[in-house]
């Protein structure tokens, strides 16, 4: 009977159910300051609980995410394009060669198309530059956005594989989980092969030049060598100012 009596509530104390935001925050200063592993507070005083923050991060870093999706996109694309017109001018190319064989009318029609495909291919060499860069960019925000991740919650540290730092280290280690990039994956990189295969059609117009003006073949020769080489060389210099602009530009705030 006295067991009948006793109300649910009396058989054990209430447990007050734990806020959802305390299971996201971590070290906090009575005004809503989140700790770094130094003492020093990183985010600004909102009044927001950790748990609005989280989720206002994770909504920045899917942007971010999607702004990188379309720039590989774009790379793709413009490297299929000017691959595209590149294998149409050498399809022209060699059935004008089956009509009229290499005369004086092949050099023409050659002079007419290959600086059309060369035109395309600067152009895309350097948006490819451009887009990397680009890249760089958005991989370094994301860094940043892990380091706010790991502000939030510091166990989260060992299962991270991708970088926290915001630096030029980090950002290579999110790219290629190494500290620094190897020659192999340098050379394969999109804007390198599109600049070698511009510099091959720079040296090709101008032998087919050098021979519409009567030269001879071995001055064809080394006239189309030298250009290939000049404007190899004049493209990868490009591409390192546009690098180094960026290492300058790139001013980390959690360096590694």
């Amino acid at each position: 009977m006295d067991k009948l009596d006793r109300h649910p509530s009396d058989a054990q104390p209430c447990r007050r159910a734990e806020p959802v935001e305390a299971r996201f925050a971590g070290p906090s200063t009575t005004s809503g300051h989140i700790l770094t592993t130094s003492g020093h507070s990183e985010f600004e005083q909102t009044g927001a609980p950790a748990a609005v923050r989280a989720q206002i991060l994770a909504t920045e870093h899917w942007s971010l995410l999607a702004t990188r999706s379309m720039t590989w996109s774009e790379i793709f694309s413009r490297t299929g394009i000017f691959l595209t017109v590149l294998s149409a001018t050498v399809v022209a190319l060699s059935l004008v060669a089956q009509g009229t064989g290499f005369g004086q009318a092949f050099r023409v029609f050659a002079l007419l198309v290959l600086p059309i495909a060369l035109l395309v291919g600067l152009s895309t060499y350097i948006r490819l530059v451009e887009a990397d860069i680009e890249d760089v960019w958005l991989v370094a925000g994301m860094n940043r956005l892990r380091q706010a991740y790991l502000q939030l919650e510091p166990e989260l540290d060992p299962y991270f594989v991708t970088s926290h730092h915001d630096d030029e280290a980090g950002v290579l280690q999110t790219y290629s989980f190494r500290p620094q990039v190897g020659l192999m994956q340098l050379f394969s990189g999109s804007p390198v092969i599109v600049g070698i295969i511009d510099a091959v059609i720079s040296g090709v117009v101008a032998a087919v030049a050098t021979q519409t003006l009567g030269g001879a073949v071995g001055l064809q020769v080394v006239i189309g060598f030298v250009v290939t080489l000049g404007s190899g060389m004049l493209l990868g210099a490009l591409g390192r100012r546009r690098l180094a602009q960026l290492r300058r530009d790139l001013q980390p705030r959690f360096p590694s």
